[in-house]
């Protein structure tokens, strides 16, 4: 989630917890309208009041995939999968794939893929799972079947977080949520924390106004990985996106690069520059998705060091019921922008997850009936019940030849803990995400 600022108004980023580290032993506060860390858990337990956190967006560009994205001919297919390292995954609008040559488990595959030969090979594959530019199945997810329709996931172990992104490099998941906690896991099911990342920098504070930060996001591009997080305060449209990098996810520190984008530092900005999640194109270029309420989710292009690469600013959804944690997620010839909209963390406490897809990253994004999302248009993906309360903040990941969608949801009431749900995706005839949620 991001700014859960649930007016149409403002709405503030809220603790952005998830540079990739979830303190050992400590959740994110839940999203409640009282000073329990503020309506998107603000970390250390500064109660905001009902506040907002931001999306936790982060994107995937290819960890690491069973198969190249947009391979010529297989354009480098995974390769190994099995203790004999059976056929690797053809690649996008590949004709055949390369045979596997290595033994362990199948490398997950990498979002946002690249062009060919990106994508290296995930884990079990040559090399131990380096992640390339690629690294996307062609049509990665099981077909959507009525007789067994997807289910949510039964979790353990260190489950508390707000706007959860995530990063999938072999069999390891890496998970970051507001107020800059994280979380691994190597089979989906059973979490367990991480330290923090990553403390406040001083020019984000200095700035912003902001205590901590929120909404991070994980992807690897240029050769290093980024970490993209949000700076603000609740119900502020002066926000920062900064970016700190490492060469290894498994291992060592991150390096803050400073920021990348910024809204009303010294301009008049209309939207809001937090809950960021980048997503690679087919040819390998970044580009930062981001934005929450006002007038909606925006992209940029990135250069190959993480930094704005010119000064156009695209804008991508649009909605009444407000806008933010925006992930996009590429599959067969389309990218899907999912957003979340309504209130997480007070009011009618209506959040949910909506989604549109096109053929080009900047859209237009369209949905079911073909309404644009820059005209209020979604198709309704993942909406609350008795026992999970406003989920939202979803984020997409493909694993294991499956896709799952992550999210936080209030257990029992909208005073209730605000903890991490993960459902698999299916997908319809027609190309459309059926999620097994709350």
């Amino acid at each position: 989630m991001r700014p859960m600022f649930k007016s149409s108004t403002k709405r503030s980023t809220c603790a952005l917890a998830g540079a990739l580290a979830l303190a050992v032993g400590s959740g994110l506060p839940a999203c409640g309208s009282s000073s329990s860390a503020g309506a998107q858990g603000v970390a250390a337990g500064a109660g905001l009041g009902g506040s907002a956190t931001p999306n936790s967006g982060g994107s995937q560009s290819g960890s690491g995939g069973a198969a190249a994205n947009s391979g010529a001919t297989a354009g480098a297919g995974g390769q190994g999968s099995g203790t004999s390292g059976g056929a690797g995954a053809a690649g996008q609008s590949g004709s055949s794939s390369a045979a596997g040559t290595t033994s362990g488990g199948a490398g997950a595959a990498g979002r946002g893929g690249g062009a060919g030969a990106g994508g290296v090979v995930g884990v079990g594959g040559t090399g131990g799972g380096s992640a390339g530019s690629g690294g996307q199945t062609s049509c990665t997810g099981a077909a959507d079947d009525s007789s067994s329709p997807p289910k949510a996931l039964t979790l353990s172990g260190n489950l508390g977080a707000h706007d959860p992104a995530a990063y999938v490099q072999g069999n390891t998941i890496y998970l970051a949520a507001t107020g800059l906690i994280a979380k691994t896991s190597s089979n989906l099911t059973s979490w367990a924390g991480t330290p923090s990342p990553l403390q406040l920098p001083s020019w984000a504070a200095n700035k912003t106004g902001a205590t901590n930060l929120w909404a991070p996001d994980i992807s690897y591009f240029g050769g290093v990985f980024h970490l993209f997080y949000s700076a603000s305060t609740f119900g502020s449209k002066k926000s920062c996106i900064g970016q700190a990098t490492k060469t290894l996810l498994e291992s060592g520190s991150w390096a803050d690069q400073g920021m990348v984008i910024c809204s009303n530092d010294g301009t008049s900005d209309n939207w809001n520059a937090i809950d960021p999640n980048v997503v690679v194109d087919d040819a390998s270029t970044p580009w930062l998705v981001f934005g929450s309420f006002w007038d909606g989710i925006k992209a940029v292009k990135l250069d190959s060091s993480g930094k704005r690469a010119d000064s156009t600013l695209f804008s991508l959804a649009h909605h009444s019921g407000g806008e933010e944690g925006a992930w996009v997620f590429k599959r067969c010839d389309y990218y899907y922008l999912f957003i979340s909209s309504g209130a997480c963390c007070n009011g009618a406490f209506d959040y949910k997850i909506l989604v549109g897809r096109s053929k080009s990253v900047t859209g237009p994004y369209l949905d079911k009936a073909g309404t644009d999302l820059m005209s209020g248009g979604g198709t309704l993906l993942v909406q609350g019940n008795a026992t999970w309360v406003a989920p939202g903040h979803n984020a997409v990941i493909a694993y294991n030849g499956k896709t799952y969608n992550l999210y936080h949801a209030l257990q029992g009431s909208s005073s209730g803990a605000a903890t991490l749900r993960i459902a698999e995706l299916t997908w319809d005839t027609d190309g459309w995400p059926v999620s097994g949620g709350p």
